[in-house]
């Protein structure tokens, strides 16, 4: 098994073009289904956001004098964490998801009296949405169920209803583009845990986030601080 590093080095060197390729020979149009931003039926939607980017949502998303709190933003992954006696969460995990609504839904998403669903920070959404449903299997990068679509097997395409639509060269490279960025930010950010990670003591109903900036509260705040 190759170490991250060179993982890191791998993705470092994909082409744009064969990615744009692999896209463009499947094709893609997003319909504005909003199956990518809500829940399952089972599960909260769950998507990974990077710090600068919970960072970047929380000014998008201010009005005026209003600001938004970190949480407001993203929550801990989920993964890792149970409740505690109180119904409260508690643990550690690793890297933050799209904070959620009541029903589960990614709270970006809103639908329009029609039922046609937009993302309200669709300038500044993640890279884990701008190059929904697609990803690149490299160890170290998230690697959504699906089937390959290139030869080597390196881009994968999750089931999504706009797979199979027509897709100009000019939006497959601008999407390959940031599936290329995605994958090597996601490998830097797993060394970044990697190294930077220590155990947290910790007390009952607490929860800590481990990310690449070290370890966090719920709020986003520093554990050192």
């Amino acid at each position: 098994m190759q170490s991250l590093e060179a993982e890191l080095d791998a993705a470092r060197q994909l082409a744009v073009a064969d990615l744009a390729d692999a896209i463009e020979s499947i094709g893609f149009e997003c319909t504005r289904c909003g199956a990518c931003c809500t829940a399952d039926g089972e599960d909260d939607h769950t998507a990974t956001v990077f710090p600068d980017e919970v960072r970047d949502l929380q000014q998008a998303a201010a009005t005026g004098d209003e600001d938004r709190d970190w949480r407001d933003v993203a929550r801990p992954m989920p993964y890792g964490l149970s409740e505690s006696d109180d119904g409260t969460l508690e643990g550690e995990t690793f890297e933050w998801a799209l904070q959620t609504d009541g029903c589960g839904d990614c709270v970006f998403y809103e639908e329009d009296d029609t039922g046609q669903g937009a993302c309200i920070a669709h300038d500044d959404r993640p890279l884990i949405c701008r190059t929904y449903p697609f990803s690149v299997a490299l160890a170290g990068t998230s690697q959504p169920m699906g089937e390959a679509v290139d030869e080597e097997g390196i881009v994968r395409a999750h089931e999504c209803e706009g797979l199979g639509r027509d897709i100009s060269r000019d939006d497959a490279e601008e999407l390959a583009r940031a599936l290329k960025e995605r994958a090597v930010r996601e490998l830097e950010e797993a060394i970044a845990v990697r190294d930077t990670y220590q155990p947290a003591d910790l007390d009952s109903g607490e929860v800590v986030v481990h990310d690449s900036e070290g370890a966090k509260r719920m709020d986003g705040s520093s554990l050192e601080d």
